[in-house]
């Protein structure tokens, strides 16, 4: 049987972050984010730990490539983080970034990398269209690198996401994995 909780107000957060918004967000918190991010995919982490780009520091990361038209966002969507692991710690120490969104979670190297410093906020895979009018363009970086591997400066409004690795070292991955590994040994011994 299904049992649904009473669900939580989502909190509204605004960029840029403070320390003190970071420290209090918890796995599973929903969030409503207004501000400035940076879309950044694999060439967009390499030339940032490669280079200096003062513009990123203490801001967020969105693991995403857009598909822009003109001027205008069709689609953002989030892609998959753990492929970003390598880059993510050094990008954090280097900048100071204080959220990463992306979807599907990443491992214990920037686990450890967030504690007492940032968070991993998860988006929903497949709502590219929807995350797409919550946005608009502010500026674009590294044009040369194409459209989906440009750094997009985007500004969001009530962008929804979930706290899916916090500040405290907890994931909420980690946790469903671990509930599921319980459920599952009891569904094996019925």
């Amino acid at each position: 049987m299904l049992v649904f909780k009473k669900t939580k107000i989502m909190l509204k957060l605004k960029i840029p972050l403070s320390q003190k918004d970071i420290s209090k967000l918890k796995i599973g918190d929903r969030v409503l984010l207004n501000g400035t991010v940076f879309t950044a995919r694999d060439k967009a982490h390499e030339f940032l730990l490669r280079n200096n780009f003062k513009k990123i520091k203490n801001s967020v990361i969105y693991h995403c490539g857009p598909v822009v038209k003109g001027a205008k966002i069709i689609a953002a969507g989030p892609t998959t983080s753990i492929r970003l692991n390598p880059f993510t710690p050094g990008l954090i120490k280097k900048y100071g970034i204080k959220a990463i969104i992306g979807k599907g979670g990443m491992d214990d190297s920037v686990r450890k990398a967030l504690k007492g410093k940032s968070v991993y906020f998860a988006a929903i895979g497949g709502a590219a269209v929807l995350y797409a009018e919550l946005m608009k363009i502010k500026n674009v970086y590294k044009k040369e690198l194409g459209m989906t591997e440009a750094m997009w400066e985007l500004e969001v409004k009530d962008f929804p996401l979930i706290v899916a690795m916090d500040s405290k070292g907890n994931s909420l991955y980690d946790k469903v994995y671990r509930e599921s590994k319980v459920i599952f040994q009891k569904l094996i011994k019925n």
